[in-house]
């Protein structure tokens, strides 16, 4: 199996040492430090393995249900993970087979695409469109979906365009699985970050074959804890995942357990959604009215989620825009379209506080486009 790079991943490993004085498009929520949680540390906590499960702390698995809304499942319903990422990994590894058929979205999170090119699977993809507000054509994913068909993979909020949804979607969306025997997996990696609704059910709990795959690294901006997990009712699926992860990450990282664990308090989790919540918002209004004042640049609002893909009124692919503001004298990174298949917009986002200095972005972001136009 060959694992090929994404254009996502590449872009971002061809600009690592840029250095930017400023950052458009952050996707995580402003990261808290570890001065944060260690009046919750045990300094006499054991650096080995958690020594209580294989899945993860019990605790741990107990918390990620609770805040997943699913507290009719049990802990070992659960396993964490380096992740989402590794979990989706574990997901599509185990499910999916050569010659297998997948279902994914575009625009979307590239992972499944790459491993299931690796694989060796036939794969369809269903085109959001802009012009539909970037919603899931439910019809089209119906139409995709055959008796040969494995796995639909699909995010939830959308990554990247951050649009939602909502129950009845999801509902509509198990009829179509269950009628082939699919399995589902939603990545909710920005779950609990929703604008315009509450948050919507997680698939787990839905269905019996519905995988849900999340993280603290977006909503808490928690993404160096590498803390994941995946959530399903069938217990081989389970085990079936741990059983790769022993071969490959082997066992959890006992500090992102912790840290995890903590974070995920009611306490503490109502009080950092709440800040991470007041910041998005502040700071998508404000992208909100910078759009708006753009002659080159549009968008669809998200609904949910710390980023949405903009418009590029040029004649010029915005990889090549992308590189000609992060270099001098602009210094400002953004992520072109092209790492999701949209090669006339951009990514832009509201994450990361005050660090990545969003003002200061924007301005130098609208001179490059005056200096294009």
């Amino acid at each position: 199996m060959k694992v090929r790079i994404h254009t996502l991943f590449q872009y971002l490993l061809d600009t690592t040492t840029a250095e930017p004085e400023a950052i458009l498009g952050f996707s995580l929520s402003q990261s808290p430090t570890l001065g944060d949680y260690l009046p919750d540390l045990d300094p006499n906590l054991p650096l080995d393995w958690n020594q209580k499960s294989f899945q993860g702390l019990p605790a741990l698995r107990a918390a990620v249900l609770a805040q997943a809304g699913l507290t009719h499942l049990s802990p070992d319903n659960v396993l964490i993970t380096a992740g989402a990422a590794e979990a989706n990994y574990l997901a599509l590894m185990q499910l999916v087979q050569p010659g297998d058929h997948i279902v994914i979205e575009t625009p979307g999170w590239p992972q499944a695409a790459v491993l299931g090119q690796a694989i060796g699977a036939h794969i369809t993809r269903i085109q959001r469109h802009e012009g539909d507000g970037w919603q899931l054509p439910l019809q089209a994913l119906s139409d995709a979906v055959t008796p040969g068909t494995r796995l639909i993979f699909l995010t939830n909020p959308n990554n990247p365009t951050g649009q939602l949804m909502s129950a009845e979607d999801l509902s509509q969306i198990i009829t179509i699985a269950d009628r082939v025997g699919a399995w589902l997996v939603v990545d909710e990696v920005y779950a609990g970050l929703e604008w315009v609704a509450p948050r919507p059910p997680s698939i787990a709990g839905l269905y019996p074959r519905g995988i849900t795959t999340g993280s603290v690294s977006k909503a808490l901006g928690l993404q160096g804890l590498r803390t994941g997990w995946m959530i399903a009712q069938d217990p081989a699926m389970i085990m079936d995942a741990m059983i790769l992860r022993e071969n490959s990450s082997e066992i959890m990282n006992i500090m992102g357990e912790v840290i995890a664990e903590i974070a995920l308090r009611p306490d503490r989790l109502g009080q950092a959604l709440a800040r991470a919540r007041a910041d998005a918002i502040a700071n998508l209004d404000k992208l909100d009215h910078f759009i708006a004042s753009q002659p080159r640049l549009s968008w669809v609002r998200p609904q949910a989620g710390l980023i949405g893909l903009a418009r590029l009124d040029l004649d010029m692919a915005s990889d090549t825009f992308a590189r000609r503001l992060l270099a001098s004298p602009y210094r400002t990174f953004l992520l072109p379209g092209t790492a999701y298949d949209q090669p006339a917009h951009i990514r832009l986002g509201v994450g990361g506080g005050t660090s990545v200095n969003l003002d200061l972005g924007l301005s130098r972001l609208a001179a490059l486009l005056k200096e294009i136009s």
